[in-house]
């Protein structure tokens, strides 16, 4: 009975360490999120590129690379996020500022890697994350 116990109780805390090492596998690099990404509009519903890079102050800013639509031309080069910085305890990227092209007003953001480092989860709101929409930004090359 003595063997039978202590065999389950390894066999839990074997578990468990195994569950903390694929935890810490996913923890994310900071830079992990540099990179173009392909987007959909929220409220046009048109794609465009984007371009994730870390500035010198340490942050991560945004900038349109491509748009689908030729009469949104102007807004390639547009820098739309700023201020985004890396939290290692929640394994997400905070404290963005979002500013929507042709709109006035700021958004807060925060983004996560869904699954992989190819889906990233871009949550933007106003005031308090209730208020606000989520998206999905496809990783790619550059257009």
């Amino acid at each position: 009975m003595r063997k039978h116990i202590f065999m389950v109780f390894l066999a839990l805390c074997l578990g468990a360490l195994s569950q903390q090492v694929l935890l810490a596998q996913k923890q994310n690099n900071p830079d992990d999120i540099t990179g173009y990404y392909l987007s959909v509009d929220p409220f046009n519903y048109k794609k465009s590129q984007n371009y994730i890079y870390k500035d010198n102050d340490g942050t991560y800013h945004g900038v349109v690379t491509w748009v689908e639509d030729p009469t949104l031309q102007s807004f390639v080069g547009y820098e739309f996020l700023t201020g985004l910085t890396f939290n290692a305890k929640e394994n997400e990227w905070q404290n963005g500022v979002l500013k929507y092209p042709g709109k006035s007003g700021t958004f807060k953001t925060y983004m996560s890697f869904k699954e992989n480092l190819n889906t990233l989860k871009v949550r933007g709101y106003y005031g308090v994350s209730l208020f606000g929409k989520t998206v999905y930004w496809t990783r790619e090359k550059k257009r």
